[in-house]
């Protein structure tokens, strides 16, 4: 069971006021971010990262699991830091008939996840395990893991209550005290229309409510700031063919989305 740290961090959503704050810009230095290209998806791994830094899981002893990893540099950020981290994404054939090997969205192994050398080699191969998991179907053997994330990669599995039951079921693979923390597509142009099946579902307020307090009645813990940011880049809606800077809001299927980030902390 893991010792209380601070109180959970905010589920909040993306803005430019934190983007540019000097904490994740520093962020940024360590993941070789390029600091100049104000996305939200930068803003999502800097996110997880402040998140597990406060609740001090950034350490040796700690272990994490990561769904629909994709190639994405935090696993081996995160192994850098001495966390053991066991890596998940889909087989490859399910992954091409998604087409996310063809634009690179997706990891077949190891070697897939160490791209930046945020992490030694033979660190990296020390502390990193990689599988193949279905995320409609998390199998029972991973269990006690200290932390567990996805990052934009639920809205992706059909439906949004398919992405809704996958909070509800990766909480099993928590240890009691630990910390799940999810990134997210997030309407933010209606409370009642979006897309509710497809390659991606978009969330409303409605929906996260709904799930913050259904993981409230589980015993769980869950802080959500539907906040909007203010500043200019807050406005600029980035319109297809993306420009991707700024990249905080894009219109996507006629909606305006963003990113919402997710902090869940498991029942002791």
């Amino acid at each position: 069971m893991l010792e209380p740290s601070v109180s959970v961090s905010k589920s909040r959503l993306c803005t430019q006021l934190e983007f540019e704050s000097k904490t994740f810009q520093d962020w940024l230095v360590c993941l070789r971010e390029k600091r100049k290209l104000t996305h939200r998806k930068s803003w999502e791994y800097c996110f997880i990262l402040q998140t597990l830094y406060e609740q001090k899981l950034l350490c040796p002893g700690i272990s994490g699991l990561g769904f629909g990893v994709g190639r994405e540099p935090l696993v081996s950020l995160f192994c850098s830091r001495g966390a053991s981290i066991c890596a998940t994404d889909l087989v490859d054939d399910m992954a091409s008939a998604k087409g996310w090997i063809e634009t690179s969205q997706h990891a077949s192994g190891l070697e897939s996840l160490n791209l930046r050398n945020l992490c030694p080699d033979d660190l990296f191969h020390q502390n990193c395990t990689f599988r193949n998991v279905d995320m409609n179907q998390i199998p029972n053997d991973l269990q006690n893991f200290d932390f567990i994330w996805s990052s934009c990669s639920l809205e992706h599995l059909g439906t949004l209550s398919l992405g809704e039951q996958f909070i509800y079921n990766a909480m099993n693979c928590l240890k009691p005290g630990g910390l799940a923390i999810h990134t997210t597509e997030y309407n933010v142009s209606s409370n009642f229309f979006t897309i509710r099946r497809g390659d991606t579902a978009l969330y409303r307020r409605r929906d996260i409510k709904r799930i913050a307090r259904n993981l409230r009645k589980q015993g769980h813990k869950i802080d959500v700031d539907f906040t909007l940011g203010t500043l200019p880049k807050d406005s600029f809606i980035d319109l297809p063919p993306y420009k991707h800077n700024p990249h905080l809001k894009l219109k996507f299927a006629g909606y305006v989305i963003t990113s919402i980030g997710l902090v869940i902390k498991k029942a002791m």
